[in-house]
């Protein structure tokens, strides 16, 4: 993980993240342990640890921001009303990208968190 946190932050100026309450999580006994071994909040630690020594900058996204459900397309933003967990792909009805829901939340946390600099 160490490895990780410092390529990111020596890679990049600006990290977006969600700002999820991993404590909260783990009270879904279904993902409890998925989250936990993923050591979550020890990423965010070492991430805000790293950006400070670095003089990069850390981008929090608020945790209910509709990061998987909204369209990450330029000039389109169309949100999904529903998305259950195991929807994968999904196609956008305004403008017809077909999107992976992790690639396109990772892009609209990206685009949020630049968005509320």
């Amino acid at each position: 993980m160490h490895k990780v946190t410092t390529r990111l932050v020596r890679e990049n100026q600006a990290i977006a993240i969600e700002d999820l309450t991993v404590r909260n999580m783990l009270k879904n006994h279904s993902l409890a342990r998925a989250i936990s071994d993923a050591a979550w909040s020890e990423l965010r630690r070492m991430l805000e640890y790293k950006t400070a020594w670095h003089g990069r900058e850390i981008l929090l996204v608020d945790r209910w921001f509709p990061s998987s459900k909204l369209c990450s397309t330029p000039g389109c933003a169309h949100m999904n009303e529903k998305m259950p967990l195991n929807v994968w792909t999904w196609t956008c009805p305004s403008c017809g990208a077909v999107h992976d829901r992790d690639v396109n939340a990772a892009k609209t946390i990206l685009a949020a968190g630049l968005a509320e600099r």
